[in-house]
């Protein structure tokens, strides 16, 4: 199966990067105030689901 890459975005502080900390088990900074993160955070995390390699 090929690599697949995803993106989280969305509207300053709403939870990007509690829910990226959450998915990767990273340490990203994650502070509740907008703007709090404005660096590239990458992951890499395998997701062991079959259904996966029908998409």
């Amino acid at each position: 199966m090929a690599n697949l890459s995803v993106g989280i975005v969305g509207l300053p502080n709403v939870g990007k990067s509690t829910l990226f900390n959450a998915i990767t088990k990273a340490g990203a900074l994650a502070a509740n105030y907008p703007f709090a993160t404005i660096d590239k955070n990458v992951g890499v995390v395998t997701v062991p689901d079959e259904r996966l390699e029908k998409l």
